[in-house]
C-alpha cells in the first residue's frame, strides 16, 4: 500500500471526546479515494458508489499526523475498487481501515463509462510514453 497523503489533526477535526471526528476522517479518505481514482482513470469525473465496513482500530489526537494509503485491489469496466488504511505516521498505528470502496468512471453526461484501464500506473511511467 502507498501512502500519499498526511494530515495534521488539528482542534476542528475533534470529536467531544478530543479524538479524531470519524466523519472528518471518512471525509479524508473519500476525498483521497477520488484522487487516487481520477488520476488512475485520467478522468476529473469519478463518484464514490460503495464503501464496505469501516473498522475504526484506534485515534488520533490534536497535533497526530495521520497519513492515508490507498491501494487497487481491482479495476472493473466502468470502476475502480480500492483499499484504504488511515494510520499514525509517527507511530504507525492503524486508525481506520476500508476494505472496499469502489469508485465509478463517469462520461460527460454522467453516465458510467468505461475506463479501458486493467493495471496501475505510475505518472512517471506515463510521462516517459
Amino acid at each position: 500500500m502507498r501512502f500519499h497523503t498526511r494530515k495534521w489533526v488539528k482542534p476542528e477535526d475533534l470529536n467531544a471526546n478530543e479524538t479524531l471526528f470519524g466523519g472528518r476522517v471518512l471525509a479524508w479518505i473519500d476525498e483521497e479515494a477520488a484522487l487516487y481514482s481520477i488520476i488512475q482513470l485520467e478522468n476529473k469525473k469519478v463518484v464514490t458508489k460503495y464503501m464496505s465496513e469501516i473498522n475504526f482500530m484506534s485515534s488520533a489526537k490534536k497535533g497526530d499526523i495521520i497519513e492515508i494509503g490507498m491501494e487497487v485491489i481491482k479495476f472493473g469496466k466502468s470502476s475502480i475498487t480500492l483499499n484504504c488504511e488511515v494510520r499514525n505516521k509517527m507511530t504507525r498505528d492503524t486508525i481506520v481501515t476500508v476494505d472496499n470502496i469502489i469508485m465509478v468512471n463517469l462520461d460527460h453526461d454522467g453516465k458510467p463509462a468505461p475506463h479501458g484501464k486493467t493495471k496501475v500506473e505510475f505518472v512517471k511511467d506515463r510521462l516517459k510514453k
